[in-house]
């Protein structure tokens, strides 16, 4: 009977541990949902990257990718994101879709502009 109580006492500590690592990683890395403008990026290819993806802007967060359609009219595919209210980017940004070092998970890379005009929200953006 004995064994069986620490026996609990320290799965329960092992699952008290896991969870507070799961809540620390969750909110250290903005996973969660964020408050944002929507943009919309025209890219020439968007190979790999599905809603859901990370923007970022020197290998931090800035936003992630909501979904992606096609131009009828180009056929060039338009990137959907959401980009953190505190985040401006210049019109003359730029972004490449690149993959993480450690996952192997494509995201996309802006790299930031310098004219001092920033998209709006509903901005339809040359991202390349």
């Amino acid at each position: 009977m004995q064994n069986n109580t620490v026996e609990t006492l320290i799965a329960a500590a092992v699952v008290a541990v896991a969870a507070a690592f799961l809540f620390f990683a969750y909110t250290s890395t903005h996973s969660g949902n964020f408050n944002g403008y929507d943009i919309q990026a025209s890219l020439n290819s968007v190979d790999g990257i599905e809603p859901g993806a990370d923007v970022r802007l020197h290998g931090i967060k800035i936003g992630s990718v909501t979904s992606i359609s096609m131009n009828p009219k180009t056929y060039k595919p338009v990137v959907h994101l959401t980009i953190r209210d505190d985040i401006h980017l210049s019109q003359d940004s730029t972004a490449r879709i690149a993959s993480s070092l450690l996952n192997g998970n494509p995201f996309l890379s802006v790299q930031p502009g310098h004219t001092g005009k920033v998209l709006a929200a509903g901005a339809v953006w040359k991202a390349n």
